[in-house]
């Protein structure tokens, strides 16, 4: 029988950050990062504009939630090549459960004083960095790379993308870490590293 998920806010803030991490990575825009979806969201001359008009008191979180959107339909697209996607586990798409706890998760730290930076402070470097610079991405992909160990994550190529070959930790935490590592090598296209599991859960 399903028990209900509980998850503790250090782990949301450790899945947000990781979310967040990698959408703003993946925008591409007049300073392009990773390339791996069309926005330019998170950016002083892109989205920061707009959203500071429309959203003066959360705009910095309306522009890392636009971003994070991005990456959640260019998965989306990636799962629909795998013929039952609900079976797949993922970055953006880490279940219902999950997917609302985040949601809500995100409506309280919007609603606080303290800036995306600041409330998930490993974001920082990432916002902050030149990512026209290739020690930027090295320091990402480090970063990635860091969540995998001590055990290597093993990986295989599917028609959707790197599937992780181990079965799903029970802790989302130990999921995300697990993920974050399998996106290492980077690569021009997203790499979509995923879990099946055996049923929709």
């Amino acid at each position: 029988m399903a028990t209900d998920l509980f998850i503790s806010t250090s782990e949301l803030d450790f899945l947000l950050t990781a979310q967040f991490a990698v959408a703003f990575a993946g925008e591409a825009g007049e300073s392009p990062r990773l390339g791996w979806w069309r926005t330019d969201l998170v950016s002083e001359f892109g989205g920061h504009d707009l959203f500071q008009r429309l959203l003066p008191a959360t705009w910095a979180w309306a522009a890392l939630e636009g971003a994070r959107e991005a990456a959640r339909r260019v998965e989306a697209r990636h799962r629909a090549l795998h013929h039952d996607p609900d079976l797949l586990r993922s970055l953006f798409h880490p279940g219902p459960a999950v997917d609302r706890a985040l949601a809500e998760r995100i409506e309280t730290l919007k609603h606080g004083d303290a800036p995306p930076e600041r409330a998930l402070p490993a974001l920082a470097p990432f916002l902050a960095a030149d990512w026209t610079s290739a020690a930027t991405r090295t320091a990402f992909a480090d970063w990635l790379d860091g969540h995998g160990r001590p055990a290597r994550v093993e990986t295989e190529p599917t028609p959707a993308g790197r599937r992780l070959r181990s079965d799903p930790p029970e802790s989302q935490e130990r999921r995300f870490q697990a993920l974050l590592a399998a996106f290492v090598p980077l690569t021009p296209e997203y790499p979509f590293p995923h879990y099946r599991v055996a049923k929709s859960t």
